[in-house]
């Protein structure tokens, strides 16, 4: 069995922070690829917060904070890797799926690359821009092995030095 990257959904947050989401169990990309002719200084809103955190859903076109690794048949890839051909040739203007086919397949093997860890690691972004290139970071978060029933999954931690702040309760008037 291969690995590729689903979109996982741990709250609603999704909903307030990307322009469209993507639903839960959906098989993901990286997504980069929809900036390619944006200024990523000039966004703003939901569409700067799909850019700095956002992981593509291949169906619908969505967003997620995060992706989770999960088992792919070979089928599965197949039926990934055409559904993306598919999206490219609708919304980012590839002549036809013949065309896009490559493009896809590149995708989709990028997206099987981040998935060397075990199935249900979950995995987030942060893009930037450095010196004129998008930059993308993968992040893991694993379960701690030292948690106790009660214990949360997750701890709230400081950031590594990025100075922007999100406040997603007033983020969606911004668009």
């Amino acid at each position: 069995m291969k690995k590729l990257p689903r979109t996982i959904r741990l709250d609603p947050s999704d909903e307030f922070v990307f322009p469209v989401t993507a639903p839960p169990g959906e098989w993901a990309v990286s997504g980069a690829f929809r900036f390619w002719n944006a200024d990523p200084g000039q966004l703003s809103g939901k569409e700067r917060q799909a850019f700095r955190a956002g992981l593509l859903g291949i169906e619908s076109f969505g967003w997620s904070t995060l992706i989770a690794v999960a088992e792919a048949s070979e089928e599965d890839v197949e039926t990934a890797t055409d559904s993306l051909a598919r999206q490219l040739v609708a919304h980012m203007g590839a002549p036809d799926v013949a065309a896009a086919r490559a493009a896809a397949e590149e995708e989709i093997a990028f997206a099987a690359s981040l998935c060397d860890h075990p199935v249900n690691t979950l995995i987030a972004v942060a893009r930037s821009v450095e010196d004129g290139e998008i930059r993308e970071r993968f992040r893991t978060l694993r379960k701690r092995e030292d948690m106790h029933e009660q214990a949360r999954a997750f701890d709230v931690v400081a950031d590594d030095g990025h100075d922007d702040e999100v406040d997603i309760h007033t983020i969606g008037r911004h668009t």
